[in-house]
């Protein structure tokens, strides 16, 4: 598992283009810098790894884009010690970055392809989350409640309840929302019952599933 200077350089560049796309948090751009993508890919991509592209993984799902990630992480404001729940851990890529932000990371997997192949990959990279579960996304992790923010890295056609009631006062809970094509939506908690919503334009994300385990 190469990391060369070669790869850090293909970074570097990277974290410059998705500033010139606005990613303007500075601990985001770091992040990008620190995480080995081409490690996270099959080695068929690994000269690829460092465009701003979505490329398949195992179980028909896709590494999302990185600007994609550097915008989601970004909406959430990532503070050093937030406890942050993932919805869809996939190739792994998104959990470390909030890892390397200083996160502590939950991150729920239905696919258990995928969910064994990254728990094996994620401690190699001596990338640790909190917690990495096999199960329904749409159920977040109500044991670990509640969470200073929610990230979901699928397509989902309605905003779970379940993750609403798990997101702490003041909260921010990111998710792309639609069936074929979805808003990249925001909540912000404000109350017991009262959330705040912002919209930030068309995205695309593999569909967001319940119920398969």
């Amino acid at each position: 598992m190469k990391n060369t200077s070669k790869h850090e350089g293909l970074r570097n560049q990277l974290a410059k283009q998705l500033e010139e796309k606005g990613i303007l948090d500075k601990r985001v751009l770091e992040a990008i810098k620190l995480i080995p993508r081409h490690l996270f890919l099959d080695s068929s991509f690994e000269d690829f790894a460092y465009q701003d592209k979505a490329f398949p993984i195992a179980a028909n799902q896709t590494i999302s884009q990185p600007y994609t990630v550097a915008f989601q992480t970004q909406l959430l404001q990532v503070k050093t010690g937030d406890k942050i729940l993932e919805i869809g851990t996939g190739s792994g890529y998104q959990t470390a970055v909030l890892v390397a932000m200083g996160a502590k990371v939950y991150s729920v997997e239905r696919q258990n392809e995928l969910f064994k192949t990254t728990k094996a990959l994620l401690p190699k990279l001596n990338i640790h989350p909190k917690f990495l579960s096999f199960g329904d996304g749409y159920k977040g992790l109500p044991d670990y409640a509640p969470f200073d923010s929610i990230i979901v890295t699928a397509g989902a056609p309605i905003i779970p309840k379940a993750l609403m009631a798990q997101l702490k006062i003041g909260g921010r809970l990111v998710i792309p929302l639609g069936k074929d094509k979805q808003i990249m939506t925001m909540l912000i908690r404000k109350n017991e019952t009262q959330f705040e919503k912002h919209e930030f334009g068309e995205c695309r994300f593999v569909p967001l599933l319940e119920n398969k385990n």
